[in-house]
């Protein structure tokens, strides 16, 4: 399977708050809208220095992260941030990678979307059609 690249929004998601809050409007939450890897072997989502100053994005600490040359790499680990693919948003952590060329959209988010690759059309696709499910397994019977 080839690169498979797609458009989402990420948002500060502080800065979403703050909306909800009224303390802040809608038109001045820093926001990037940017092409990413759809990248199926990568757990997070992946951002660069460049992309973490625009959002104003906190630092909340750092972790080790396995490229897939087989490198360990320090990297900041940021505040959640809101990633948007369409109709549907989920919120994270992103992993700053240092001196990134290209932004990775990990599975963590996807799967907080409902989201896949699909191997035959090389898109991104709702795992369960055009509406963002949430499933939740349990033995749990509802009331």
């Amino acid at each position: 399977m080839g690169t498979v690249y797609t458009e989402i929004t990420l948002l500060n998601a502080m800065d979403k708050a703050k909306i909800t809050e009224g303390l802040l409007k809608e038109e001045d939450a820093r926001s990037v809208t940017v092409k990413a890897i759809a990248d199926t072997g990568a757990m997070y989502m992946v951002i660069n220095e460049e992309t973490c100053q625009k959002l104003g994005l906190g630092i909340w600490g750092e972790r080790s992260a396995l490229i897939a040359n087989g490198q360990r790499v320090k990297c900041k680990e940021t505040e959640p941030v809101v990633v948007r693919w369409k109709n549907r948003q989920t919120a994270c952590p992103a992993v700053v990678m240092p001196d990134a060329k290209v932004i990775l959209f990990g599975v963590i988010p996807m799967e907080g979307m409902d989201l896949m690759v699909n191997p035959v059309t090389q898109e991104v696709v709702g795992a369960h059609g055009d509406v963002q499910e949430c499933y939740i397994l349990t033995s749990i019977s509802p009331a």
